[in-house]
């Protein structure tokens, strides 16, 4: 029977994976061709296999009529090319469908490909296939390696893979980050050096393998896995810093030794390193608190990601992974989507030279937007440019623990823009007094953004207050959740006040409306993202009147119930805002507003995010390689940009 033509081919995988983006996606086989290497052949009518590598027998991938298939069959058949062409082994040290023995039963389920040592008779590596779309096999695994003895299992969906290690004749107890060539053995492979570039990679998913590490050992290790983990990403952040700079051939010390204890020594070095290369985010006295043992086990599965240079859409939706439940739900903090980021920036458009804070930072994602934005306008593309930019320009105010160390980490992925993020509590500066190092230098930075109040005594009652600000741009997405009722705090607020008495309580937000608006200098705008009552009810006119005097209001955006899910399905819009007075001019009384509702979020209401399709029923892919998600706020920003043409707006 004819092998089939490559375009056929092509059409068939594109079948038996369900979607052209996962076949052509397969991370662990990039730069294979498929076509070389996947000899398919159509059996019988609409029914087709693929010759197997080891035995030439045709094995069942797809029937046409029945429009069901066997991915998996697929994965195995490039593994068992990359077992032989990259890893250099032999196919008759090779086996497929070996049955497993547990004591006198054969276990029904045979190992997809056995690996044999030397003598072709002990195994060596045990290799589990699963399809694209499966997650989880370690447990599977872990007993074929009790029951074989095989001192090497892998599991893999082409995707995504785990490396257990099994130090016969002990228990399974250990990772490992590769597996080693026909002419290593596992020493050899823990002892090789390793450099930045040709190891590890940009395009690793960093929630999948924190979830990989949570599964093998994070969750039951005792620790707060949220600490733990930030912990080796700062280490690992500063190892790349210094292999691209200060090491000879940019050598990775952020891997795997051989002695678990070795690795614990060498990982919390560089972890005590980056406390001090970049201080305030840990104690200078914290140290990792993983046993050597798992630690060993994690940084097998960390180390083959690149941090610096990352998409970091991907490394932020690993954070929010890891931030606690209950400081999400309770304090309704959520990461902002980037095409919500994307579209509040273009419509701001921060210029070169503007001060841009966000008081309610979270992970960055406002920030590093605006960050990118600039780079990309007014920076000629320059990511070097970008970071001196940011070093003034760029600053950040969170009072969350586990929420300020996201956005340090994500800023010093994005470019070192951290230098002015702090951990404050934007709606009471009263805790911004006392004799802490980290407050004494917070103060003397913020000071010098407060607004010249045009006299000496307001001025001085400003800098022991600090309530006005002279910030040009403000993106932000406050916390939904929670009432205000520390009359201390009330005072300090118009909408702590009615009728000249002081509430009771506020909602928190509303507290963030009126502070944002005192963070920006005359003529300073804004975006703030708030639930859509405080535009609609009745009873929040008083806001909406405050709002008139204040600013001028740009535009309102109604976004999608599905924006924010699946954490919470809170209806919001982001509303625009440009402070009366410098560039905006006096009040007016009747001026047009730029009105949207977006029909289309990029998620379906279980918040898992939709990607556009082409009309051949193929994912569309950006210039790098990523899927395009299918929303309509990228138009809603045009026809903005479009309106403030019109309007003849300044920026």
């Amino acid at each position: 029977m004819p092998t089939i033509k490559p375009s056929k081919t092509r059409e068939i995988i594109d079948k038996i994976f369900r979607d052209s983006s996962i076949a052509y996606g397969l991370k662990e086989f990039e730069g294979v061709n498929f076509n070389d290497v996947l000899k398919i052949t159509e059996q019988e009518k609409n029914r087709y296999c693929v010759k197997d590598l080891k035995s030439g027998k045709e094995r069942f991938v797809w029937d046409d009529k029945k429009q069901n298939g066997k991915p998996e069959e697929i994965i195995r058949q490039l593994w068992l090319y990359k077992l032989n062409t990259y890893y250099k082994y032999p196919f008759d040290r090779i086996d497929v469908e070996k049955s497993v023995h547990f004591g006198r039963e054969i276990h029904k389920k045979a190992v997809d490909i056995v690996v044999y040592k030397k003598d072709k008779i002990t195994p060596l590596i045990l290799i589990e296939v699963k399809s694209p779309t499966e997650k989880k096999g370690i447990e599977q695994l872990r007993g074929y390696l009790n029951a074989e003895g095989a001192e090497i299992g892998l599991w893999s969906n082409g995707i995504k893979r785990i490396i257990l290690y099994r130090p016969y004749p002990k228990e399974f107890n250990d990772t490992l980050p590769d597996l080693p060539s026909a002419a290593q053995t596992i020493d050899d492979l823990l002892e090789a050096k390793k450099t930045l570039f040709d190891y590890t990679t940009t395009e690793a998913n960093l929630k999948e393998i924190v979830e990989s590490m949570e599964e093998l050992v994070l969750a039951n290790a005792g620790v707060d896995v949220f600490n733990e983990v930030f912990k080796l990403i700062y280490a690992k952040l500063y190892d790349e810093s210094e292999a691209r700079v200060n090491r000879k051939d940019n050598e990775i010390y952020f891997r795997k030794y051989k002695d678990p204890q070795k690795t614990y020594e060498v990982i919390n070095d560089l972890f005590k390193n980056a406390i001090k290369k970049w201080p305030g985010t840990f104690y200078e006295q914290e140290n990792i608190r993983l046993s050597p043992e798992h630690l060993s086990i994690v940084v097998g599965e960390l180390e083959k990601a690149r941090l610096f240079g990352s998409d970091l859409s991907i490394i932020d939706e690993a954070f929010e992974h890891l931030i606690p439940e209950v400081a999400k739900g309770k304090k309704g903090q959520y990461f902002t989507p980037r095409h919500v980021i994307k579209m509040a920036v273009k419509m701001l458009n921060p210029q070169k030279g503007e001060y841009i804070v966000d008081p309610a930072a979270g992970s960055g994602g406002f920030l590093i937007g605006a960050m990118y934005w600039l780079r990309d306008n007014f920076l000629n593309g320059s990511d070097e440019a970008m970071r001196e930019h940011a070093k003034e320009y760029i600053w950040g105010i969170d009072f969350a623990e586990e929420i300020s160390k996201v956005s340090r980490a994500l800023m010093l992925i994005a470019g070192d823009g951290r230098s002015h993020l702090f951990k404050l509590n934007t709606l009471d500066p009263r805790e911004w007094q006392g004799e802490e190092s980290e407050l004494l230098d917070a103060r003397a930075k913020l000071k010098t953004r407060l607004l010249d109040m045009k006299n000496s005594a307001d001025n001085s009652e400003n800098q022991k207050t600090f309530h006005y600000f002279n910030f040009d741009v403000l993106l932000t997405n406050p916390p939904f959740a929670g009432e205000i009722k520390d009359s201390g705090i009330l005072r300090q607020y118009f909408f702590g006040k009615r009728r000249g008495k002081l509430v009771n309580k506020i909602e928190r937000h509303i507290l963030f409306i009126e502070r944002s608006l005192d963070m920006i200098r005359p003529g300073g705008r804004l975006a703030i993202v708030l639930p859509q009552g405080v535009l609609n009810n009745t009873n929040m006119e008083y806001i909406r009147e405050y709002l008139f005097e204040k600013a001028r209001i740009l535009a309102v955006v109604g976004l999608h119930g599905n924006t924010f899910k699946p954490h919470t399905g809170t209806k919001t819009s982001v509303l625009f805002l440009q402070k009366w007075g410098g560039d905006a001019g006096e009040p007016l009384k009747d001026y047009p507003i730029f009105m949207a509702v977006s029909k289309k979020s990029g998620k379906d209401n279980s918040g898992d995010y939709i990607y556009k399709k082409d009309a051949n029923g193929n994912y569309i892919h950006d210039a790098k390689g990523r899927k395009v998600l299918d929303h309509d706020l990228d138009e809603i920003a045009e026809a903005f940009v479009k309106f403030a043409k019109e309007q003849k707006f300044g920026f």
